[in-house]
């Protein structure tokens, strides 16, 4: 039986740039509405070029066959705090990976979404090497836990990595969860952002179909 399963962080107010107020209500305007303002990094999010102005692509210029395909899942547990994330590390799928594929790195990273001094600060991370390697084999998505793919208190490491992939054309998806619940090594994925006018990034709706043939949309 296929299924579809959500690798999503929910957007909750209070988390860093997210905060939401009533607009509207059902007892005095006959409706319930409210007003978010929205950190367009927060949650699980992709980046857009414009973000580390590796190129002119804007989030709302992100075609939308470029954000679903085929992907291995590389599972490195348990994971160090601080790992640096290598080729070696994709172990045979090195191999099998065909251009246009994507990389979802399941470390277990998101289980520390609570604590900033985790999650934030001891990430593992996509090394140089790493990230011109997936530019060379025209990796489609890149999908990992932390909140970065680099470490966000290294200015020179977060600016060349996101730099790489981003020139590369490769969409980047962070803050992903729920990927102990994935049992294929290889599933379909998806992660649709807003289309918000120029940004540089947004929250997205990340998920994987299991059970079906992971190359229907290739």
């Amino acid at each position: 039986m296929p299924q579809i399963i959500d690798l999503t962080l929910s957007v909750t107010p209070g988390q860093r740039g997210v905060a939401t107020e009533s607009a509207f209500t059902k007892a005095e305007h006959g409706w319930n509405a409210s007003t978010w303002h929205l950190y367009s990094h927060s949650g699980t999010h992709m980046d857009a070029q414009v973000h580390f102005a590796a190129g002119p692509g804007t989030i709302d210029e992100t075609s939308l066959d470029s954000c679903f395909g085929p992907a291995w899942v590389v599972k490195i547990l348990p994971c160090e705090p601080r790992r640096l994330l290598t080729v070696a590390d994709l172990g045979d799928i090195a191999d099998r990976f065909k251009p246009g594929e994507s990389l979802l790195f399941h470390t277990g990273w998101s289980a520390h979404v609570a604590d900033a001094t985790i999650y934030r600060d001891q990430m593992p991370r996509i090394s140089e090497e790493l990230a011109r390697w997936m530019v060379d084999h025209q990796v489609r998505l890149l999908g990992v836990e932390p909140p970065s793919i680099a470490d966000v208190n290294d200015l020179v490491e977060v600016t060349l990595i996101h730099e790489i992939l981003l020139a590369g054309r490769i969409n980047i998806v962070e803050g992903l969860t729920n990927l102990d619940a994935l049992t294929s090594e290889r599933i379909l994925f998806g992660a649709t952002p807003l289309k918000l006018h120029q940004s540089d990034g947004s929250p997205v709706r990340a998920f994987a179909f299991e059970g079906i043939d992971p190359d229907l949309l290739a």
